[in-house]
């Protein structure tokens, strides 16, 4: 077993933040672009926003694959073959004739990215000791965020020296050297043992998951926040790069600085629902979400930052709550469990941009925070519906 703070874990842990950089980096290295996409190939925002909803669902889809692909063969190996896929899908988009090209090799690019965050996780599961295992997973989880803000951060700075296709290839490299990095460090797994996967079992487990209501009401959060998320975030770069504000894509790039936010919140989010009910760290979540969103109305540049840094922290405190309801409350297989929440949370980010779109078509920025807001509605009967359970299990302990 691999060992806290030895040469290994840091071989180890050092290669998996890699591989988490380069999958969060390449899925929403496009959000600065969105505005650029509709120029260049005469597209609707919604339809620009493809590029990443598309994306976002094709890796909740391909999850279950890769996770009966990795116990029947293997960990390290489907790591690399993926992250090497992923890397010629890069380089490939830079070169796409037309938007509808952009957007197949967009899907190709996630169903291969797809293959690294279940298999790293279940390798962190089999190769690190138990008193390794929390600041293994702490690394992995930050590296999301740093690897999907350094993406976006590029985009925006490449796009504006030279053009966004010149982007991709640069992102190209930067995957590339990732890639042959993370096969030079990453120790090969020694504790794996391979497994027939059992379809049907597999699916009457996903059944049952689906039939708990206790579960469901955070795959609900889980995935209805991210649906607005997403969302929220791909337009807002339409509402910067117009009138009065006419932002370059530099500037936007900066703009995804306020997932910082979400990084501190996340870590919060686990000290704070250590004392207080987990359904009351939710309704703080979607209360902060809801003061962001009324910040964004206001016609300054400075203040939309504040509401987006205020919308990333509560957005990430609600998600890492949710997230941990889930772990903690599933009664048998665990992982299958917490794949479903992961599916639910992808799904949502996939499909919240053409939901908004519609308000964006109609009512512009301010039809957009109100479409958001009545999703909200729906998470926090969801929080009630959480609120509720937590009752039932106090009355129990007590009458126990």
């Amino acid at each position: 077993m691999i060992e806290l703070k030895t040469k290994a874990f840091w071989r180890a842990t050092i290669a998996l933040g890699i591989a988490s950089f380069f999958i969060f980096a390449n899925i929403y290295f496009p959000q600065p672009l969105l505005p650029v996409f509709t120029d260049e190939f005469d597209v609707s925002p919604v339809v620009s926003s493809l590029s990443i909803s598309l994306a976002l669902f094709t890796l909740g889809v391909c999850f279950f694959i890769y996770s009966a692909l990795s116990d029947a063969i293997g960990r390290k190996k489907i790591m690399m073959v993926t992250m090497g896929l992923g890397t010629i899908t890069t380089f490939a988009i830079a070169f796409s004739p037309n938007y509808e090209t952009l957007i197949v090799l967009r899907v190709l690019q996630a169903a291969f990215l797809a293959g690294i965050p279940t298999i790293a996780m279940a390798y962190i599961g089999e190769e690190f000791s138990v008193r390794a295992l929390t600041l293994a997973i702490g690394i992995h989880i930050s590296a999301n965020t740093v690897g999907g803000m350094s993406g976006r951060l590029v985009s925006g700075f490449v796009n504006d020296l030279v053009d966004w296709r010149f982007a991709f290839i640069v992102m190209g490299v930067i995957s590339l050297v990732c890639l042959i990095v993370f096969a030079f460090l990453l120790p090969t797994s020694r504790q794996f043992q391979a497994q027939p996967f059992h379809l049907k079992g597999a699916i009457n487990g996903y059944k049952e998951h689906l039939k708990n209501p206790t579960l469901l009401y955070a795959y609900a959060i889980g995935g209805l926040h991210f649906f607005i998320f997403v969302g929220l975030f791909n337009f807002v770069t339409y509402l910067l790069s117009d009138e009065p504000f006419y932002l370059s894509t530099t500037i936007l790039g900066l703009i995804f600085l306020t997932y910082i936010a979400g990084t501190i919140s996340s870590t919060l989010a686990g000290k704070v629902s250590a004392r207080i009910k987990s359904s009351t760290c939710v309704a703080i979540g979607i209360v902060i979400m809801v003061v962001a969103m009324m910040l964004t109305l206001v016609e300054s540049v400075l203040v939309i930052f504040v509401g987006l840094l205020l919308l990333c922290f509560g957005f990430f405190f609600a998600h890492s709550v949710a997230s941990s309801w889930v772990s903690r409350r599933a009664e048998f297989a665990k992982a299958s469990a917490s794949g479903l929440y992961l599916t639910s949370y992808y799904f949502g980010g996939s499909l919240g941009s053409v939901y908004l779109g519609f308000f964006w078509n109609g009512w512009h920025w301010p039809g957009v925070v109100v479409g958001a807001l009545l999703v909200l509605v729906v998470t926090t009967s969801c929080m009630l519906g959480m609120k509720r359970i937590e009752k039932a299990e106090n009355k129990e302990a007590l009458s126990a």
